[in-house]
């Protein structure tokens, strides 16, 4: 099943009972099924989720996120100068969580754990993201990063400013079905 998320939500109940993609699609199982979270989204970050019906299709989903087989596109607005459109590049940067600022994630090239992005640059503005590996807040600070695109992703209360929203949206995702065996690719459209 695929959820196109809004951003403000939460992916799983956290300590509080606030409503969640999964407590939502909870109440909506049918006899013999319920909902097992594959993936997260940050709760400020809207788009496409994938959440199995079953364990075996959540192993096999599961399994295909750990080999790096699942294709992910995000788009992102940026805040800064203007970028070259049709720009791309690669971005490696190994991330931590920086423990004496949680929920902050820095960029530690000793002790981090590999992280890495490839960007295209869409308009003045708007990136596609293609993350190669799903580090916590990853598009997050390879946009804000000096050693990144050095441009805060808009609205990004952490590493950028506060705007009415952030503006990074999981556009694309692409997988094998755990069942058939089909390849699936599911877009959701941006709507900011």
């Amino acid at each position: 099943r695929d959820v196109n998320k809004p951003s403000g939500m939460l992916s799983v109940t956290g300590k509080t009972n606030r409503k969640s993609v999964i407590s939502i699609l909870q109440t909506r199982c049918k006899e013999g099924e319920m909902p097992f979270v594959v993936h997260r989204l940050d709760m400020d970050t809207s788009g496409l989720m994938v959440v199995a019906k079953h364990k075996t299709a959540h192993y096999r989903l599961q399994k295909q996120f750990r080999d790096r087989e699942i294709h992910k596109t995000y788009v992102a607005v940026l805040e800064g100068e203007l970028l070259p459109i049709g720009v791309e590049g690669r971005i490696e940067l190994p991330l931590t969580p920086d423990l004496m600022h949680r929920p902050f994630q820095k960029v530690d090239k000793e002790h981090g754990k590999t992280a890495v992005t490839l960007y295209h640059v869409v308009d003045k503005h708007v990136v596609e993201l293609h993350p190669l590996t799903g580090r916590t807040h990853q598009l997050r600070v390879h946009c804000a990063h000096a050693e990144g695109l050095n441009r805060p992703i808009k609205g990004d209360n952490l590493y950028g400013r506060r705007a009415d929203r952030l503006y990074l949206h999981a556009a694309r995702i692409a997988f094998t079905h755990p069942g058939s065996g089909k390849e699936m690719v599911l877009e959701a459209p941006v709507l900011w």
